[in-house]
């Protein structure tokens, strides 16, 4: 099975929220993120022909930011990725046959606020921080910001990643809805060209 396919089997479990793909991870991508009002669910996907040499690499991006990580795989991979995920990492089996759960994702206790707030630009974070009372931040860059969200007790990390989902949340439905509006438009445009009569 390839990405495509995998990805066609997962999509309908994604329930409620919205879910984004190849989403900006610290130093990587997660494959599809599912973000809804109480969680964000990262997951990586593998293949029949892709690797696992990025997974040490990968988890640690994705334990930092999401309440919960699942690793997608084909059956040739679990021998080799099991020794490598935490036991809160769960596993989904993909074959012609569907999807089926090798283990539950359990709730992840690593996260911290850095990598959460990293997923936002930065004009959103300060938003959020300016918001909770904090005016000194307006000035810093990015880095700044992080190293701040790093080291103070004055931002709880249950308000940042609610504000982090909310921003993700809107973002998404602001692309739906102006994807449709395009959508809508190119109709139009299509439905006016076949009322024009035709030139002798």
């Amino acid at each position: 099975m390839n990405d495509p396919e995998i990805r066609t089997l997962l999509y309908p479990l994604l329930q409620g929220g919205v879910y984004v793909d190849e989403l900006p991870t610290g130093t990587t991508r997660a494959d599809v993120v599912h973000i809804t009002e109480q969680f964000m669910h990262g997951y990586e996907l593998k293949g029949d022909a892709d690797t696992l040499q990025r997974v040490a690499k990968q988890l640690p991006c994705y334990g930092r930011a999401y309440d919960f990580v699942t690793f997608v795989v084909t059956a040739k991979h679990l021998p080799k990725l099991l020794p490598q995920l935490p036991e809160w990492v769960g596993v989904l089996v993909a074959s012609s046959e569907g999807l089926h759960a090798h283990r539950p994702a359990l709730y992840n206790a690593t996260v911290e606020r850095p990598a959460v707030a990293a997923l936002l630009r930065l004009e959103e974070i300060k938003q959020f921080l300016l918001a909770q009372g904090l005016p000194g931040v307006s000035t810093y860059r990015r880095r700044d910001v992080l190293n701040f969200l790093r080291t103070t007790q004055l931002v709880s990390l249950s308000a940042l990643a609610h504000h982090v989902r909310r921003q993700l949340m809107g973002r998404m439905e602001e692309r739906l809805a102006f994807r449709a509006e395009r959508k809508a438009e190119r109709q139009r445009v299509a439905a006016r060209r076949r009322k024009r009569p035709k030139r002798k």
